[in-house]
């Protein structure tokens, strides 16, 4: 069996020798360069010509039992145990027939091992203490060792990991994140050789527990779930356990995956008590205790929760307050801010009662009854509205056949909001009022009066308790009725620019009545052009047109509106200029343009030369295509044309002996005879040809 190895090595060896030529330089072939003890070397040396091989290792000659021939050019060394020694520098040697000598040389290593023997591959310590993780490792020549942790070559030195000299890893007081995998990595000296040890730390802790909150406190309630945290910590991972100051129920108690979280559920004044969380593992145990304190939290019951009260009338709202601890009452009024603390005055608190004597319209809003105590804080609305009270800033302005009123400070809305006003009017006491109801706003009025008359007039606030006191009466002479003047446009300040116009705007005189808008009107001058319309609000202070037509007219009107009519339109015209357009001609755009210019006159002289001269690039196409039938040539042989000067035979040319033509040539003879051709020169016949006709031809009439 080892023959046939040795056999088979040796011809893989050979195979890549086929590939030299006989003029190859020497060469010693191996498989590999490092070989493990025991193992065989098989060393074949090629000449690369005919001659007298010998072998030498570290320059001392091998013995020939060791060595064979393969042929006339190679020779083979081969050691079939190697050992240490065997390695070395080995040379092959030839002299040739020529009696030229040469010699390769190459370098073999022989290693043993690495190997780890007894080294042992898990190691537990407790974390605080020193670890040692021995590495026994053997092997030839030498072995180097270094360790790996997690993948990370030397990424612990320097902390507290040390490498020792015989080669083990000290690990200084134990923490939890040294616990992984290291690698003893094994070498041989200088070589490529090498083998590699996994080893598992396992870093063991003590038991600990953490909690978030040593007290908590809860509100009882069916809504109410607490959850009661024990975070745990140790190695190998402690196991939870719970005591508790009332039996574990299990539609009343959850614990999550791992016990250290413990819900409870609805929470009643019983849970009250010590929880005791208790961690435990192998090494050791400890415990934690959490305080839950539970409190029913306050409750607010309200007699009434809104009152509508006249003015003048009593109040009287009850409150009572509940909840453990027994929390306290307070009234507080809340559009004032103010608690309500006295057991006395207009304004009141009985035993939880608030009472109002001769309710006023500053009386009315929210009042707030609140309970509160440890446990939190509880409160519930009462709503008291009463009539607004006077409006007491009130400006009157006459207007057009109208009366304005406004108001800078609205008046005491009752403890509800205001929807609207009521106005009323006369011309003198011994008139009713007469009265509208108007919505809130900043400016009311009275229209439709008679022009240039006194009236007198009043306004009360109305809320949903009912309407309020009125104002004091005030007097106005109403004016007569007038349209608004008409806009003015600044032209000395307009802007035109690409495609736009903008030009500020004002009016002069509103006509005593509020502008409601303005009409804007604008077209092209061009005849028949439609005009197009906008409406403007009224404070708009300028116009502003965009996406114009350059090199056009624009006719522009704007026309102010109140309610008693619209003003004369402001007139104004204008031009959007031109806009200049850009030469965008390149270089290349210049050099196509002339290439195309070329090309047609080329196109336009060769066609005329073609049709006329049967001669250029077209005619030449013409006869690789259809031969001596080429389109045109029908001409010809009727009689029409001329040839300047050449001699024509059934519509054919008549090359003039003794000169040399150019053209192309076309077989055409009726009767088999000599090839005549289609020629461009011009030149006039000499003396002889024109007294020297062809014999062969038949007679010819000679044009031109």
């Amino acid at each position: 069996m080892a023959k046939q190895t040795c056999h088979f090595n040796l011809a893989l060896l050979l195979l890549p020798l086929f590939a030299f030529s006989t003029d190859a330089k020497m060469d010693i072939i191996t498989s590999k360069q490092d070989v493990q003890v025991g193992k065989e070397i098989l060393l074949l040396c090629k000449a690369g010509g005919e001659g007298d091989i010998t072998w030498q290792k570290n320059g001392v000659e091998i013995d020939e039992e060791m060595v064979s021939k393969v042929d006339e050019t190679s020779s083979k060394l081969l050691i079939r145990r190697a050992t240490v020694e065997d390695a070395g520098k080995y040379t092959c040697l030839c002299e040739f027939d020529s009696g030229h000598t040469d010699d390769v040389q190459t370098q073999l290593y022989v290693y043993d091992g690495p190997s780890f023997g007894s080294t042992p591959t898990y190691h537990e310590f407790l974390e605080g203490t020193d670890g040692i993780l021995p590495c026994l490792v053997s092997g030839q020549p030498a072995v180097d060792v270094r360790w790996i942790y997690n993948k990370e070559q030397n990424s612990f030195y320097g902390n507290n990991v040390h490498q020792q000299p015989d080669n083990t890893l000290l690990i200084e007081k134990v923490r939890r994140q040294d616990a992984g995998t290291y690698m003893c990595h094994a070498q041989i000296r200088g070589r490529p050789i090498y083998k590699q040890l996994s080893i598992s730390v396992v870093v063991n802790a003590h038991p600990t527990v953490h909690l978030r909150e040593e007290v908590k406190k809860v509100i009882a309630g069916p809504e109410t779930n607490v959850s009661l945290l024990c975070l745990v910590d140790g190695h190998p991972k402690p196991n939870i356990t719970w005591n508790m100051p009332v039996f574990y129920d299990p539609s009343h108690h959850k614990y999550n995956s791992d016990r250290s979280q413990l819900t409870i559920r609805s929470v009643v004044r019983d849970d009250y008590g010590e929880y005791v969380c208790t961690a435990t593992n192998k090494i050791a145990e400890s415990s934690a205790t959490i305080m839950l304190h539970v409190f029913e939290s306050p409750e607010v019951s309200l007699s009434v929760e809104q009152q509508n009260v006249k003015m003048g009338e009593r109040v009287s709202v009850a409150c009572n307050v509940s909840g453990h601890p027994q929390p306290e009452l307070h009234w507080i009024n809340k559009h004032g801010g103010q608690t309500l603390d006295s057991s006395s005055g207009r304004i009141r608190v009985e035993e939880g009662v608030l009472v109002i004597d001769e309710i006023v319209p500053s009386d009315g809003g929210l009042y707030s009854c609140m309970a509160v105590s440890i446990a939190g804080n509880a409160s519930r609305d009462v709503a008291i509205h009463t009539q607004p009270g006077p409006p007491l800033y009130l400006s009157v302005s006459p207007g057009p056949a109208s009366v304005f009123l406004s108001l800078t400070t609205l008046p005491v809305s009752g403890g509800t909001p205001i929807t609207n006003f009521v106005l009323q009017w006369r011309k003198n006491a011994a008139e009713q009022w007469k009265e509208i109801t108007v919505p809130n706003a900043d400016t009311m009025a009275v229209t439709s009066l008679e022009p240039y008359t006194l009236y007198t007039v009043r306004l009360a606030a109305l809320n949903a308790a009912g309407l309020g006191q009125f104002s004091e009466a005030h007097t106005a002479h109403t004016q007569g009725i007038r349209e608004p003047d008409s806009p003015v446009i600044l032209s000395d300040k307009m802007n035109v620019g690409d495609n736009s116009f903008s030009v500020p705007l004002k009016t002069s005189n509103d006509g005593a009545t509020p502008l409601l808008h303005y009409i804007l009107r604008y077209r092209q001058g061009k005849d028949g052009a439609e005009w197009t319309e906008k409406q403007l609000s009224s404070n708009t202070d300028s116009v502003t047109l965009k996406d114009l037509t350059s090199g056009s007219d624009y006719q522009l009107e704007v026309i102010a509106v109140n309610t008693n009519g619209s003003s004369l339109p402001a007139t104004f015209n204008f031009t959007i200029a031109e806009q200049a357009v850009h030469n965008r001609m390149t270089k290349g755009s210049v050099v196509g343009i002339v290439m195309v210019i070329f090309l047609v006159v080329f196109l336009v002289v060769d066609a005329t030369c073609c049709y006329r001269n049967r001669c250029g690039l077209l005619m030449y196409i013409a006869v690789k295509l259809f031969g001596q039938k080429v389109p045109g040539l029908k001409v010809l042989e009727e009689g029409e044309g001329t040839t300047n000067g050449d001699m024509k035979l059934n519509g054919m040319s008549t090359p003039r002996s003794g000169r040399h033509y150019s053209g192309v040539g076309i077989n055409s003879s009726k009767e088999g005879g000599p090839l005549t051709e289609v020629t461009c020169d011009k030149a006039s016949l000499t003396k002889h040809e024109k007294t020297q006709p062809d014999r062969n031809l038949p007679k010819t009439v000679a044009s031109g």
